[in-house]
């Protein structure tokens, strides 16, 4: 792949909801370790990607996705689901998990950690804030249809495809919170848009540990992602960036 400047390799770094209500010890939707991935993210936010973007779930209090907006006894949290019907009124339609509630917009468990390193944040994606849809990617919705381009669109696509593409990007490697849900959904997403896509490993963590990340990680090969290490060859690309022009 080359990228608009003609550039074969220009790297992206895309750190998911790494958010107060992601993170122990008091997020609604705490992942099991998830603050423990601080030092690994800031170690990448340190390397010479030419872009750095960190997104926020940044859902209105209405949002479909809360279980405390639908009626018992089918709202319990981690149990329950619904049946999300396109807004347009087609037969399109998808069923979704529900949640705590968790990032309300302007509350504080909607904050980036403290731990993040924010100084070298190129650029912050708030998503979710339609509240008839989820949008675990931070790319687009659920019902999103092909071409994935970076002039589509669907119920609620973000900024970031046209930021991507408007940067020259041609890798995406991705960390954040949780690998089983809002990771995998962008890392699939990325690959969808055309990218080279990976996950680095230790820089995410799951809601559903053991199964949770063997069943993601299955999916994200599936579509073409590729799953690495903190000291694999893909992390060392980036560090030798720009060091022919030295």
């Amino acid at each position: 792949m080359s990228s608009r400047t003609g550039e074969d390799f220009v790297p992206a770094l895309l750190v998911v909801d790494f958010q107060e209500d992601f993170c122990p010890p008091n997020g609604s939707l705490a992942v099991q370790n998830g603050r423990d991935i601080a030092p690994i993210v800031n170690e990448l936010l340190l390397l010479p990607f030419a872009l750095r973007v960190a997104t926020k779930d940044w859902h209105p209090r209405d949002h479909v996705s809360f279980a405390s907006n639908h009626p018992p006894p089918d709202n319990i949290p981690f149990v329950s689901t619904t049946t999300v019907v396109h807004p347009d009124g087609s037969n399109r339609d998808y069923t979704t998990l529900l949640w705590p509630d968790h990032c309300v917009q302007n509350t504080p468990g909607a904050n980036l950690v403290p731990e993040l390193d924010i100084s070298r944040i190129d650029a912050v994606i708030e998503k979710g804030q339609d509240a008839r849809v989820e949008m675990y990617s931070a790319f687009t919705d659920p019902f999103h249809l092909p071409p994935f381009t970076p002039e589509s669109t669907s119920v609620s696509t973000s900024g970031l495809p046209t930021m991507l593409h408007e940067k020259g990007i041609t890798d995406v490697f991705v960390v954040g919170l949780a690998q089983d849900f809002c990771v995998r959904a962008s890392a699939i997403d990325a690959a969808r848009f055309g990218y080279r896509t990976f996950v680095v490993r230790e820089g995410t963590r799951t809601v559903v540990p053991g199964t949770g990340w063997d069943k993601a990680e299955e999916e994200m090969v599936a579509a073409g992602v590729k799953i690495v290490g903190i000291e694999g060859r893909e992390i060392e690309r980036v560090k030798g960036r720009g060091k022919e022009e030295d």
